[in-house]
């Protein structure tokens, strides 16, 4: 997943990967990387040649072109230009900015949170900006009216895959371009380990998608394969890991699956109805699982 979608702020497009040996524990990821297509077989470099478990930004593209991957491409597409064109147009309206001016219109933007240190407030008043002028809107203290609440099933192409081979070894896989008009730098759930996926031959393994600024904070994947661990059966480890977010986030939108290294399977969602597919050596042809909250 990822080239020709899911621009940034700046219209780019930039890639995020993950994969994890579940027999060695060993994961390879990158983020933020550029001009890169196969952000996965990137990562599957990082794991296989390095020592290291994530590289990020110019740096991973370069390491991925070093090791044989085609590069530099440009990761925009048509589609991906109009897309981001327009949100321009829309004074780039929603965004996932907040407490920043100008509210409601295009950068480069200021914060306005009011600094309570007198320190804080001397530099500020030295820079130009005045209490004065924060105060003289109220409504510039609350986040940009029209911002993203969330990561969503529109706004966002991810994927997450987790295999068991016939040897009972686990491995899991994610991959994705991150949010629409996401400020650039920005790095989701999908490279961080534990989040957007996790595996271990001795228990099973996790899949994620969703609002990843908000799932990273709980990485629900470890706590799925740990509740699976304990003797929680997927479907009680998906339920628990997504309630535990929403008991904090009740706004938040997301996914999980859960796998057993039986191969018994289940998910759990809040916000959306979530599908997703399984094949096994028995099955003449995938089956989508529909999920509701």
């Amino acid at each position: 997943v990822g080239p020709g979608g899911s621009p940034d702020e700046d219209g780019e497009t930039t890639l995020d990967a993950l994969i994890m040996n579940g027999k060695t524990m060993e994961i390879g990821a990158v983020a933020a990387m550029r001009y890169v297509k196969d952000a996965i077989m990137a990562a599957k470099l990082v794991m296989e040649h390095t020592g290291h478990t994530l590289l990020v930004g110019e740096k991973a593209t370069s390491f991925a072109i070093s090791m044989g991957l085609a590069g530099p491409t440009n990761l925009s597409s048509p589609e991906s230009i109009e897309k981001w064109s327009n949100w321009r147009q829309n004074n780039c309206q929603p965004n996932f900015w907040k407490n920043v001016a100008p509210a409601g219109n295009c950068g480069p933007y200021h914060p306005i949170n009011i600094p309570k240190d007198p320190v804080k407030s001397a530099v500020w008043e030295n820079q130009g900006i005045t209490c004065q002028e924060w105060l003289e809107n109220d409504n510039l203290l609350e986040p940009t009216n029209s911002h993203f609440n969330s990561v969503n099933r529109h706004n966002h192409d991810t994927i997450s895959m987790a295999v068991i081979d016939k040897m009972g070894h686990v491995a899991v896989g994610t991959s994705t371009n991150g949010a629409t008009f996401k400020i650039p730098g920005r790095v989701g759930d999908g490279p961080i380990p534990g989040s957007s996926a996790y595996g271990d031959d001795e228990v099973g393994a996790c899949g994620a998608t969703g609002d990843g600024d908000i799932m990273m904070r709980f990485l629900p994947c470890y706590q799925v394969v740990e509740s699976m661990r304990l003797g929680m059966e997927p479907r009680d480890a998906a339920v628990d890991a997504i309630s535990r977010i929403a008991r904090k986030y009740p706004d938040f939108v997301g996914a999980v699956f859960a796998l057993n290294k039986k191969g018994v399977h289940a998910g759990a969602c809040h916000g959306w109805t979530f599908q997703y597919s399984v094949r096994n050596s028995s099955m003449l042809d995938v089956e989508v699982i529909t999920v509701t909250p």
